[in-house]
């Protein structure tokens, strides 16, 4: 049913429409492409049996332009590495880059701020979240290098954010950071 709905959608978006900004034409037909070709590809593996799932299907994109002017298209849901279900579901996020900081905004619905573990190295930061009802895991490739030590989070109304000072030099290990 979801398949045929996401298709029915497809359809009423036009392949080609003059004047999108940018040239974004290609660019979102890859997407809706790749897209049409994950849920066939689903749909044909749950009619086999090949798909145990406890839970639903979670999946989704967020698009933004980067500083580039190139789209930048991040993945969440709950689909794992070779397509199979996972139990754990990708938050949706968003790194905002300035001059000085960086900020994570992570949507963590359900959640209890003591049920979220942040972990952030100079690098990376590592967002996951393990209960019973819940269970979410996001490692973020962080735009520059970040003091970890610097970092701040807050979670209110099922939303983190998270925000690190830049850096110059590197840091070797990373720091759980407490949330507030």
């Amino acid at each position: 049913m979801l398949f045929l709905h996401f298709l029915v959608v497809r359809k009423m978006i036009p392949r080609r429409r003059k004047g999108w900004p940018f040239g974004w034409d290609d660019e979102f037909d890859n997407i809706f492409e790749s897209m049409e070709e994950m849920m066939r590809d689903l749909m044909e593996r749950a009619e086999k049996g090949e798909i145990k799932q406890s839970g639903p299907f979670v999946y989704g994109f967020s698009m933004r332009v980067g500083p580039d002017g190139k789209i930048i298209v991040d993945e969440f849901g709950n689909k794992g590495k070779e397509g199979e279900i996972s139990d754990e579901r990708e938050p949706v996020t968003d790194i905002i880059n300035d001059k000085k900081e960086i900020v994570v905004i992570c949507e963590l619905p359900g959640v209890n701020k003591e049920d979220i573990k942040l972990t952030v190295n100079e690098g990376s930061m590592n967002i996951k979240v393990d209960t019973a009802e819940r269970k979410y895991n996001k490692t973020l490739k962080l735009p520059a290098k970040v003091d970890p030590k610097s970092a701040t989070a807050n979670y209110k109304n099922g939303v983190l954010e998270v925000r690190l000072k830049k850096v110059g030099e590197q840091q070797e290990s990373g720091y759980d950071v407490k949330i507030h």
